[in-house]
């Protein structure tokens, strides 16, 4: 098990521009900001969107192309380190039309309407920087 201590760093509030890539937008305000640890939640509505889930047993991401206007209904994710760089990894929950909901993993593609967003940053003595791990086929935190 991998436990760091944090503490709190800046918070931020903020909103995407129409036509962002969402993913996209979440990560360049990180690294514009310099935050490598922390965590973002976001609500709003896409024009479109992409999701993926990872099928454990083929150790492989499929995506669902959803080609419509959707309300985020919640998103939740952290930032950490890959490649040396901020990295945002989030799954999202959309809601359409009708009531019905899906999610899945953030991909790029997903299109912003309107969103809004809060970072929070935290500091500690030790980073977390993505790297393959072998048990799962991922790019995920050490394990200690």
């Amino acid at each position: 098990m991998l436990s760091v201590s944090t503490r709190p760093g800046r918070s931020f509030m903020g909103r995407l521009a129409k036509g962002d890539d969402l993913l996209q937008a979440l990560e360049n305000f990180c690294q514009e900001q310099q935050i490598t640890l922390g965590e973002v939640r976001a609500l709003g509505a896409v024009t479109r969107a992409r999701v993926g889930f990872y099928n454990q047993e083929e150790r492989k991401y499929y995506f669902l192309d959803l080609e419509q206007p959707l309300e985020i209904l919640a998103l939740v994710g952290n930032i950490s380190l890959k490649d040396g760089k901020p990295m945002v990894h989030a799954h999202v929950t959309l809601g359409d039309a009708a009531g019905r909901a899906c999610g899945g993993h953030l991909a790029p593609g997903t299109m912003v309407f309107a969103c809004e967003f809060a970072v929070h940053e935290y500091q500690a003595e030790q980073m977390l920087a993505r790297q393959d791990d072998p048990e799962t086929g991922l790019m995920l935190w050490p394990k200690s």
